[in-house]
Formats: C-alpha cells, structure tokens, sequence
C-alpha cells in the first residue's frame, strides 16, 4: 500500500509519468527479451503479470473507463485489422521489398522463439498481452498523452481529442517507427487511430479499437501460422 501511494504521489507531481511509464516498461522489457535469452513458459505470463500491475498502479484517474461510442470503436478496429493483412494477402512477397526489410526497419520475423509457436500456454498469454495489456500502453502513451504534450508540454490543459496537424502527423509518424517493417500500415493505423480519438474524444473507446485489431490479428496469427505479425 504505501508503494502504491508513493507512486499515486509521485503521479500527480509528475502527470506524464501515469501515461508514459507503461510504454517505458513496455520498451524494456522488449530491449531485453530481444537480446537476453528467456524461457517463453515463464517469460510469457510474467511479462504480462508485470504489465498488467503497471498498467493498473498507473491508471490516470481522471480518465473515464465508459468506451464512447462502442459499436463504432469495433468496427473501425475490425477494419483495421483487414487493413494490417491485406498488403500480404494480395502480394505475398510485398513485405520482404526492401522497403520493408533493410537495415532501419528491420525484416519480418517473430519474436516468439520456434519451439513456442505450437505451445498453448505460451500462445494463450501472448493473445492476452496483445488484447489486454499492450492496447493500453499504446493508446495511453500515444493518443491520451503524446498528442496532447506536442500541442501544450502541459498536457493536462489540452482536451483528449484536441486537434493539431502537428501532433496529428507527428504521433501517426512515431507509431509507424515503433512497427518496424510493417511501418506502412503502422502508419496507416496510426492515421484511423489518431482520428478516432480526434473524434470521440475517449481514450477507452480507442483501448476497445485497439483491442479489438489485436483480437482479430492473434487469431488470424494462430489460425494461419502467420508468426510474422507477431513481431
């Protein structure tokens, strides 16, 4: 408890920590798992545990947890999702043009080792991360905050939603760096995303958008043996 209320503390000294402090994790724990080598069994569930308390400690309370607008929030995810494979769907080498797969952005892979990829348990807490966990971390750091921090460093000033081509295009552009070789539909999903909380102005509406893509992709993933979107 009082490391909780140190942090509550902390957070409202320091807002953007609530917001950024997530995806900093986030990013850790990638840095490391791509460069230390971890059992997936153990690996999988407890990232997600960790994430998970991030992400709860961290919550900004004066965010809303009612999704605006759901039933809309889903169908746009779900187009996103067709829009995340249909570049592969049509043209099956598309991805491995060197657009797509040099030494900046990287190439298609996974980044769940071969002897996991048919491992229920290791499959199940992956699907959760994406569902769950990461659709928070990234509509809180990129939507709720970094939007609104290039329009005021004050940030809690600037209504959710609040439109600046410049924080528009400048967080659309940063989303599609953080997904490597498939920069293209990063891009464009950071475009529909940035919109729709232009739009409905909730951060819970683009959670469920978001959630909802993930959904659709880890089981396209699962089903088609696509590791690669799992990157």
């Amino acid at each position: 408890m009082a490391i909780y209320e140190q942090v509550a503390t902390w957070g409202n000294e320091h807002p953007s920590v609530r917001y950024v402090a997530p995806f900093v994790v986030f990013m850790v724990l990638l840095f490391i798992a791509a460069h230390v080598h971890m059992d997936a069994r153990w690996e999988a569930p407890s990232r997600v545990l960790l994430l998970g308390t991030v992400c709860a400690v961290c919550w900004p309370r004066e965010l809303s947890g009612r999704a605006a607008q759901p039933v809309t929030a889903v169908a746009i995810g779900a187009a996103v999702f067709v829009l995340w494979i249909a570049p592969d769907l049509f043209n099956p080498g598309y991805r491995h043009t060197v657009l797509f797969s040099n030494s900046i952005v990287g190439h298609p892979h996974s980044s769940i080792e071969p002897s996991a990829l048919h491992d229920p348990w290791v499959l199940t807490w992956r699907t959760i991360r994406a569902v769950a966990i990461v659709p928070v971390i990234e509509e809180l750091f990129w939507r709720a905050w970094l939007m609104r921090w290039l329009i005021d460093t004050d940030f809690r000033r600037v209504p959710l939603g609040a439109y600046s081509p410049f924080a528009f295009w400048v967080t659309a552009l940063m989303f599609a760096s953080e997904h490597g070789s498939y920069w293209d539909v990063g891009l464009l999903t950071g475009i529909v995303y940035n919109y729709w909380m232009v739009r409905s102005k909730s951060v819970t509406s683009c959670i469920l958008m978001h959630a909802v893509t993930n959904a659709l992709l880890s089981a396209y993933v699962i089903a088609t043996a696509q590791w690669q979107y799992w990157q």
